[in-house]
């Protein structure tokens, strides 16, 4: 079941993409200055009976060369069906898209980072048929940022790397800076702020290093659940961010399948915000064969009147 923590720790990439050119800097792969990103639907499923799904993926638009995936999973453990999942995901991406695939492994200790690094292999007799290679960011290579004007630089970085170190000696150093950071950023841009206040608040859960940032910061007088003015701004606008992405995964299903979508329909999808319709149309656009079928089950049907057949 995915909980609340991992939900945080993937959507993180999807809701502040800008960190992405600092974890691929502290991976060592290159990553162009100027990109687009874009959400993919994340269902990879082939077969109803089969439920897979990727925990983010990222279309990437580099300025300097092709594009390609970015799968994101986080994981607080060593599970050995991942081995497989992994491959499968790598697999068909890169088969249902057209491009190249990388995996990234986002990890909260040592020994799931140490295990997930891989490489998993698929093969028998000596001879391997596959195998998958993860990019892992945990412990051993996220910075300990202790430092408040180093993290307020790149404070999507400092709260990922808040979250790896957590139960480490410099844990509490780490909070201590971002908490000045959001504190600081809060007078400018209480939006922001409030985002990663709740990100670590979530994330870190009712750990010790949890129980010290909800402490640090207490200064915030809209962290989630008070119902004041600027937590309903907040989640309104991460209603519409998620919308945005619902909106963008359905397209590109439609796109990927070859159904044209005319701009009167276009602009239906991308200005919804209801998210249990869009959630409808995009499990209805792996299947339409037309697009005007993407709205069929959304018209009502009126009751029968007795006497009618």
């Amino acid at each position: 079941m995915v909980t609340s923590a991992h939900e945080g720790m993937h959507r993180i990439f999807q809701e502040r993409p800008e960190i992405l050119g600092p974890v691929f800097g502290v991976l060592g792969v290159p990553f162009a200055a100027k990109a687009t990103v874009d959400a993919v639907t994340t269902d990879v499923t082939e077969a109803r009976p089969l439920e897979r799904r990727v925990d983010t993926v990222l279309r990437i638009g580099p300025s300097d060369g092709e594009d390609f995936l970015l799968a994101i999973e986080s994981q607080s453990g060593k599970n050995k069906e991942k081995a497989a999942s992994w491959a499968y995901y790598v697999a068909y991406l890169q088969s249902k898209f057209g491009l190249p695939v990388l995996l990234v492994v986002v990890c909260q200790d040592r020994a799931t980072a140490k295990w997930a690094v891989g490489p998993f292999d698929c093969g028998t007799r000596g001879w391997t048929a596959q195998r998958t290679y993860p990019l892992v960011a945990g412990p051993d290579n996220l910075p300990v940022i202790t430092d408040a004007r180093t993290a307020s630089k790149n404070l999507a970085l400092s709260v990922l790397s808040a979250v790896a170190h957590a139960s480490g000696p410099q844990g509490s150093a780490i909070l201590k800076a971002i908490a000045r950071a959001v504190q600081e950023l809060h007078q400018t841009d209480p939006v922001t702020a409030g985002y990663f206040a709740e990100f670590l608040d979530i994330t870190l859960g009712n750990s010790p290093a949890g129980d010290q940032w909800r402490k640090d910061m207490s200064f915030v007088s809209y962290f989630p659940g008070r119902g004041t003015v600027r937590e309903t701004a907040y989640l309104e606008g991460k209603a519409e961010g998620k919308a945005e992405g619902e909106a963008k995964g359905i397209l590109s299903v439609l796109e990927v399948r070859g159904i044209p979508v005319p701009e009167s329909v276009r602009e239906r999808i991308t200005t919804c915000i209801d998210l249990g319709q869009m959630d409808a149309w995009l499990q209805r656009s792996r299947t339409v064969e037309r697009v005007e079928d993407l709205f069929t089950e959304d018209l009502e049907v009126p009751p029968s009147t007795p006497g009618q057949g």
